[in-house]
């Protein structure tokens, strides 16, 4: 009960205060389901990305941490292929820093704050780290072509729509309108 009121809690400030560039929300009505979108940080490889995060909420919550993956593919040496990250906030001690003082607030800003500056001491992907200290045009070459092929939302009208069309679209008539909402 006490992991239910809480998370309730969370939800709601995530709701009406939200981190910045970040979102959360309850998948389908499972309190311990969660998921997240977290924008690509200006200036960084995966800006213009929109990145999907799945969160699950463990019976122990708070005192123990979510389970937080990529949905999104990411190009990132803290993150492995199938989106586990590698984050202390998310690790119990004595390896870990999870206290239940943090909530999904704090520990998403802190996954926000991963990609902006990634920890290559302490990879999950060996490769990109190594590449990502030794070689970090190339890191950042292909962290750009990642995020532009999975990550940046593709925005285009279909063809029929956007021929014939100059300034704004025409306004509704009242049975258009009806018809819609009906749909």
């Amino acid at each position: 009960m006490q992991r239910a009121s809480r998370l309730k809690r969370e939800l709601q400030m995530l709701s009406t205060e939200p981190p910045p560039g970040i979102t959360c929300w309850q998948n389908d009505e499972q309190i311990d389901d969660l998921r997240a979108q977290i924008v690509g940080g200006s200036g960084t490889p995966y800006e213009g990305g929109l990145f999907s995060l799945e969160i699950k909420v463990p019976e122990r919550y708070p005192f123990e941490p979510p389970n937080i993956r990529f949905l999104t593919p990411i190009y990132h040496p803290n993150i492995d292929n199938s989106g586990r990250i590698c984050h202390d906030a998310l690790k119990l001690p004595p390896k870990g820093a999870w206290r239940p003082s943090l909530n999904i607030s704090t520990v998403l800003t802190s996954i926000q704050l991963l990609m902006a500056e990634p920890n290559p001491d302490d990879p999950l992907m060996a490769d990109i780290s190594s590449e990502f200290k030794y070689n970090k045009h190339v890191f950042l070459e292909k962290a750009r072509k990642v995020t532009q092929e999975h990550a940046v939302q593709k925005t285009s009208l279909p063809k029929r729509e956007s021929q014939g069309r100059k300034g704004p679209a025409t306004r509704q008539t009242r049975n258009s309108s009806a018809e819609q909402k009906n749909q």
